[in-house]
């Protein structure tokens, strides 16, 4: 189908013969409607760029098709043609969403500068569109196994509250994405999400940048500047690794999180913010709290949701799903098909360790992309570019410092469920059912190990 493709809806048969004609000339695809239900048939099998629509037609008038074509496509591209415009129907043209009005008889020079015009405008829209699914591609949580599920579920379950959340994961597990999963499942989508590592920010400087700065409050402070809760007003602020914040830049944001205002420094005069806070971190803040470097009212104020997202080696079984994404999102973004690998190459990096989590494991696609020799990615080049590091399950431990062989079964055994149960976020039911295994025989041998849950601030009591 034609990429530059017009519509033309008009009751008069010369009006649709001479623009018709004009078109073709100029190298677009075009079709003509005598009537306004037939124009709305037209549209949804054609699904033109343009359309040109007659105002006054018997039966369906132009405004009512108008309407009914911006019910059927939110983006359709509509100029009214008119013999008797008058400003209310220009008006009431361009409420209904019309792009512009044009008079009879047409002016073949305008009717040629509109065109390059409403294609500019198209081909935009049409670029930001890309640019928002690259976007929202590049921040997807990829994977299927319990873990991720479970904290998709629970992603769903708080996005729709304004409850704050706490987010605790190793560097590189996808902190980040869960915040802005949960801002766009908010009702704060349409408004800011803005974002502060309180890691990177000197600590004399985070609290100008959190808070804002009035002209000469300090040296270099050269103008009157908006703090981050200013710029999230109404939105979201997502304050990533929260563990590194000095307790100073602390006690204000405490403040700010009780009374709903923050002060300039060097100002005087409160300012009121509507502002949901998302907090994360890779420390334990309760190790943090009890070593004097974090505030204990604070966490309490930060916590009242605790996520906790899953390492890589929990849910190796994503590995795979992770792989051809990142291959996918890589080909879009360099404007290329998409690079195959073999199954040899998928396996290897599945038992690869991946210290650095997701993050690592998109590195290191990339760098597969851009340094294998030919079309396909295989186990040859994860071995030559990645290295053959081997990778010990979690929880096994020193297995060949057993004495005995029956000392050695037990332990695997044991090593294997805590590793299964950890997967499955201590679900004792999911993880009965993915072992096949009745779940009265999974309970006689998690008390007969003593197995426990790992603490985290997320933790819950196995379920039943």
């Amino acid at each position: 189908m034609s990429a530059r493709r017009i519509l033309v809806v008009d009751d008069e048969a010369g009006i649709r013969h001479a623009l018709g004609q004009l078109l073709e000339y100029e190298g677009f695809d075009v079709r003509t409607a005598s009537g306004g239900t037939e124009g709305i048939a037209e549209y949804e099998k054609f699904r033109p760029q343009l359309v040109f629509l007659d105002v006054k037609m018997a039966g369906l008038d132009g405004l009512e098709v108008l309407k009914r074509l911006r019910q059927i496509d939110g983006n359709a591209l509509v100029v009214m043609i008119s013999g008797h415009a008058t400003i209310q129907t220009a008006v009431e043209a361009t409420q209904l969403g019309a792009y512009d009005i044009l008079e009879k008889p047409l002016d073949t020079d305008r009717v040629l500068v509109l065109l390059r015009n409403a294609f500019e405008t198209r081909t935009l829209t049409e670029e930001n569109e890309r640019l928002r699914q690259t976007i929202e591609s590049r921040y997807e949580i990829v994977g299927k196994t319990y873990a991720i599920r479970a904290l998709l579920e629970r992603i769903e379950k708080v996005s729709a509250t304004p409850a704050r959340v706490l987010i605790t994961g190793e560097n590189g597990t996808g902190k980040e994405l869960v915040a802005r999963a949960i801002h766009r499942g908010s009702q704060r989508v349409k408004k800011p999400f803005i974002e502060v590592n309180c890691a990177a920010i000197p600590s004399e400087l985070i609290e100008s940048e959190l808070f804002g700065h009035m002209k000469g409050s300090f040296t270099g402070a050269i103008s009157d500047r908006a703090g981050k809760f200013e710029q999230a007003d109404h939105g979201t602020l997502f304050l990533d690794e929260i563990g590194d914040m000095s307790l100073s830049a602390q006690a204000k944001v405490l403040r700010v999180l009780q009374d709903g205002v923050v002060t300039r420094i060097g100002g005087n005069k409160p300012i009121q913010v509507d502002v949901r806070v998302l907090a994360a971190t890779n420390k334990d803040l309760q190790d943090e709290i009890a070593a004097g470097r974090f505030r204990e009212d604070l966490f309490y104020r930060l916590n009242v949701v605790p996520i906790a997202v899953p390492a890589l080696r929990e849910r190796r079984e994503d590995i795979e799903q992770l792989v051809i994404h990142f291959l996918r999102q890589f080909a879009a973004r360099d404007g290329m098909p998409a690079r195959d690998i073999t199954d040899d190459a998928l396996r290897r990096l599945a038992e690869l360790d991946w210290p650095g989590n997701v993050r690592e494991l998109r590195n290191t696609i990339e760098r597969l992309v851009i340094l294998a020799n030919a079309a396909t990615i295989t186990a040859a080049d994860v071995d030559r570019l990645v290295g053959r590091r081997s990778t010990e399950p979690a929880g096994l431990g020193n297995l060949v410092d057993c004495q005995t062989f029956e000392e050695f079964k037990l332990s695997a055994e044991r090593a294997f469920l805590q590793s299964k149960l950890r997967a499955f976020d201590w679900n004792v039911s999911e993880t009965a059912r993915a072992l096949d295994m009745p779940r009265s025989n999974l309970y006689k041998k998690i008390e007969r190990y003593g197995l426990t849950r790992e603490s985290t601030p997320d933790s819950l009591p196995p379920t039943r």
